[in-house]
């Protein structure tokens, strides 16, 4: 029994190992095109109501990967029988990415139609297994992680915040972003970090970075927010939420959001 025990959990060590690998290798060779989590009501919003004009997505994300990978109609292999399904999921990575194919995706069809063409990439035959293990284990590590290392309440000073706002007569802009975020590295680069884009935001607004890896949005935000990094909140000088915009922006786009939301 005790070495049965032992076999399960040296097994467990390794998936875990793989899964830790496989990730790595997502974030440093497919993130630049596959964006982070975006919840799947979100994502119906966007690609069935709005047509791809709410976040303009040319690739997948990753929980979109692992989804049709792993339960969409299309799904790779059969879930009843890990080990096979696990050499299949390796296979079909190998032949996709190697030579791309939209007859040969496993997305959505009409979710297709918005994305670009994919250029051909290779892996080592290590890579793509461990691959393979992240996405098989990426809904459970999902939930595993879910609510971990997340403060229950912001932990910005919401008062100082407000009686800045209203000595200076500004509305307050609160920025949504996290750390795994490829989207707000790319904003952050391409928009923020601009000097006129941070002197247009210093004269109109009182300006919070909110890491959503490490806490809740301030002034009840986290009630309106729909699980979109990068957005920008608009609140008033009273606190009080007027709107919100979730998804990544060009330079052009983002002043414009500045403008409009002056008094």
């Amino acid at each position: 029994m005790i070495k049965i025990l032992l076999v399960s959990l040296l097994l467990l060590l390794n998936l875990n190992a793989d899964y830790k690998e496989g990730k790595e290798i997502f974030e440093q060779k497919c993130s630049t095109c596959h964006g982070q989590f975006i919840s799947i009501n979100t994502l119906k919003e966007n690609f069935f109501e709005k047509n791809n004009e709410l976040l303009n997505l040319k690739s997948p994300t990753v929980n979109m990967l692992a989804y049709a990978i792993m339960d969409s109609p299309k799904k790779v292999g059969d879930e009843n029988d890990a080990e096979m399904q696990e050499i299949e999921i390796e296979n079909y990575l190998k032949s996709y990415l190697e030579n791309p194919d939209r007859f040969n995706s496993i997305c959505d069809e009409h979710i297709l139609q918005y994305y670009d063409t994919k250029e051909s990439m290779k892996l080592s035959d290590d890579e793509y297994n461990n691959l393979a293990i992240f996405f098989m284990e990426y809904k459970n590590n999902l939930e595993n992680t879910k609510v971990k290392n997340i403060n229950t309440s912001s932990t910005i000073n919401e008062a100082e915040i407000l009686k800045k706002a209203k000595e200076e007569n500004k509305q307050i802009i609160v920025y949504a972003t996290a750390k795994s975020c490829y989207f707000c590295k790319k904003m952050d680069k391409e928009v923020l970090g601009l000097p006129d884009i941070k002197k247009q935001i210093d004269k109109n607004y009182i300006y919070i970075k909110n890491d959503m890896d490490e806490s809740t949005l301030p002034f009840d935000l986290q009630k309106v927010y729909k699980k979109i990094t990068p957005t920008f909140f608009i609140v008033s000088k009273e606190g009080k939420y007027i709107k919100q915009y979730p998804g990544s922006w060009t330079k052009s786009d983002f002043q414009e959001i500045l403008k409009e939301n002056l008094k």
